[in-house]
């Protein structure tokens, strides 16, 4: 049976799309869903460690969100906006702008005191534009000083401390979006759950727009899927490939490690090193191949994201345990709570 996107639809209350973060990283909430059973517990994420076993590996994205957002003026005065996507080397970049009819090739743009300025070359497809910034000094430097964080639209409120959109393990600058299933991280939980014998290991995939645009085809099998840069390293390669013959579990943390892994693993499921361009659309009849279990966010009705997980844990049980989350006031989206799916069977009753 060819599934539609509208049957991923769910009713969402709009007080419950979460707005600023928790003041505690690990303090938000936490569902746990049975991916087998569709059985749900309720928690909180400094919870996590009591449903990890020794031998188990976490797989963290450490992509690092870039402060991509830029507000500048033209020469006449006029206010613009420049949104970073995609770097084509050279200074040259792949930007969303506005206003567009403004900026058409050969128009220039100041920011700040003019440390940074930029001439449009080219547009490209989608309305894009290729962008040449021109500066004195390190890029990424200028970017932290000028630039905002490129937060997704449904999110109103101003973020008053940058960092709390980046994971705490952070570190390869690239991404449009953070992978927020990692927010919930605090230093002090990774080394508890380390301290308990669950290896933790990074792979790198740089968070594109596209993750926010919304399907537009009617059935699944037309959407196209956009293209994310990521990188898995031999050692992240071999600790997975280790706990897999050991017999531990591999936990993904977020989507986007999943996808990673996922879009990288040999049929037989053993990992490389690699790097390059995914465009993975993992859906219900999807089999997987290397991951167990999954932590992950609430996701926008009729998104790729909530088709992910429904082919993790099934459609029918995800609705469900979405259902109970709005119930639940659950907070939802990329500063909302998290949900562990994982086959519970095996688990001890939690002390």
């Amino acid at each position: 049976m060819n599934l539609k996107t509208s049957d991923f639809d769910y009713e969402l209350p709009e007080e419950l799309i979460a707005q600023t973060p928790l003041e505690r990283r690990d303090s938000s909430r936490l569902m746990t869903l049975d991916k087998y059973t569709g059985e749900t517990g309720h928690w909180h994420f400094y919870d996590l460690p009591r449903f990890l076993r020794p031998g188990d590996c976490l797989v963290l994205n450490d992509s690092r969100v870039l402060p991509a957002r830029l507000i500048g003026h033209r020469p006449t005065g006029g206010a613009c906006e420049v949104l970073l996507l995609v770097d084509r080397g050279d200074n040259l970049w792949e930007c969303l702008v506005r206003p567009g009819r403004k900026l058409h090739p050969g128009a220039q743009v100041i920011f700040g005191e003019g440390q940074l300025t930029a001439t449009v070359e080219e547009e490209i497809e989608d309305g894009k534009r290729l962008v040449r910034f021109h500066y004195q000094g390190i890029f990424l430097e200028i970017l932290e000083q000028l630039g905002k964080m490129p937060l997704p639209p449904y999110i109103k409120a101003e973020l008053e401390d940058n960092e709390r959109y980046q994971t705490v393990y952070s570190k390869v600058v690239g991404s449009a979006a953070a992978p927020t299933a990692g927010l919930h991280f605090t230093p002090e939980l990774l080394k508890q759950v380390q301290d308990m014998g669950v290896k933790v290991c990074c792979v790198t995939l740089h968070v594109g727009l596209g993750t926010f645009r919304p399907v537009k085809a009617e059935d699944i099998q037309d959407h196209t899927m956009h293209s994310e840069f990521c990188m898995i390293s031999q050692e992240t390669a071999d600790q997975i490939n280790q706990t897999k013959r050991e017999g531990g579990r591999v936990i993904c943390v977020g989507t986007t490690s999943c996808r990673t892994i996922e879009s990288f693993a040999a049929e037989d499921g053993t990992l490389t090193a690699r790097s390059g361009w995914t465009s993975i659309f993992i859906h219900p009849g999807y089999r997987f191949k290397v991951l167990d279990a999954l932590i992950t966010n609430f996701h926008l009705p009729q998104s790729t994201l909530v088709m992910l997980v429904s082919a993790l844990a099934g459609r029918e049980h995800v609705l469900s345990a979405y259902a109970q989350a709005v119930q639940e006031r659950y907070r939802f989206f990329s500063f909302g709570d998290a949900m562990l799916i994982a086959d519970f069977s095996q688990q001890k009753a939690p002390i």
